[in-house]
């Protein structure tokens, strides 16, 4: 078994349900992608799967272990979190919320060490904000302030992590400089990451896994190159398409009809569509 499942869960909030015998499981040392409509379950399921939920039904096991059951802590070791919107304490400065993803690390017979330093100062020069060490969080743009969030999670250094819409807020050039750094920690470091995306294309591009969800039920799961097809696009998105190759992966690159050729199918078809109903 993975180290991270979802086991036939019932996830909701109060009395609304989203899923129900919902049944995922991550595989090991992927870089795994949730893609789906607004509001079809995906940030749901990612929170159930950080243990920021609790399901109604059914289990999420962390390496064999039902997660609520887990202390914090522990739970915390293994598997960090990027939430879809973070606030931080007032006047806390860059540096100090990032130094935060080592607390897990801490103890009674284990304090503030030196590596814990290293491992800080490194985590803020991959996401771009070392600069920005002594700066008030509550000073920065939006997209400065994802990149530390993103610098505290990698700080927690787990095995295991989750990002809900890690590229919320951020422009093109920084989408890709995100994306790049989490292809770099799966294929360097060997992390296992589970990431929330909007964008269809940046998942088919650097996803190893993709979970296409739709109304809380998988609608197909597998690499990007087996799964994403017109007929994904259509029945997930309701979107028609072409799929080509990306010119620069080989990747699925998903290419929406213009508005155009939108009307002319439509038109198309209700003229069939006419031409049926004489006929009978």
């Amino acid at each position: 078994m993975n180290r991270l499942v979802a086991d036939d869960v019932t996830l909701g909030y109060d009395q609304r349900v989203i899923a129900e015998k919902l049944s995922v499981e991550i595989p090991d040392n992927s870089f795994t992608v949730i893609v789906g409509p607004n509001a079809c379950g995906k940030s749901t399921l990612l929170r159930a799967l950080s243990r920021m939920l609790k399901p109604s039904a059914g289990r999420v096991l962390l390496d064999g272990n039902v997660i609520q059951s887990m202390p914090a802590k522990k739970v915390a070791r293994t598997l960090g979190l990027l939430p879809q919107s973070s606030i931080a304490p007032d006047g806390i400065t860059v540096g100090d919320l990032v130094a935060r993803g080592r607390y897990p690390h801490q103890g009674l017979l284990r304090q503030w060490s030196a590596q814990d330093e290293r491992i800080v100062g490194e985590s803020m020069a991959s996401t771009g904000v070392a600069e920005l060490a002594d700066r008030y969080v509550d000073e920065l743009s939006g997209g400065q302030r994802q990149r530390v969030w993103i610098a505290m999670a990698l700080a927690q250094q787990t095995p295991l992590l989750l990002l809900d819409e890690p590229t919320t807020f951020l422009d093109i050039q920084h989408q890709i400089d995100v994306l790049d750094l989490c292809a770099d920690l799966h294929e360097e470091q060997g992390r296992t990451l589970v990431a929330v995306l909007h964008d269809l294309n940046h998942a088919a591009r650097y996803a190893t896994h993709l979970i296409a969800l739709r109304d809380g039920e998988v609608v197909a799961e597998g690499a990007p190159s087996d799964i994403v097809t017109r007929e994904l696009v259509r029945d997930t998105f309701g979107m028609e398409c072409q799929i080509i190759d990306d010119p620069q992966t080989g990747t699925p690159l998903v290419v929406p009809a213009a508005r155009r050729v939108r009307d002319k199918s439509a038109a198309v078809a209700g003229s069939a569509s006419a031409g049926v109903k004489a006929a009978t």
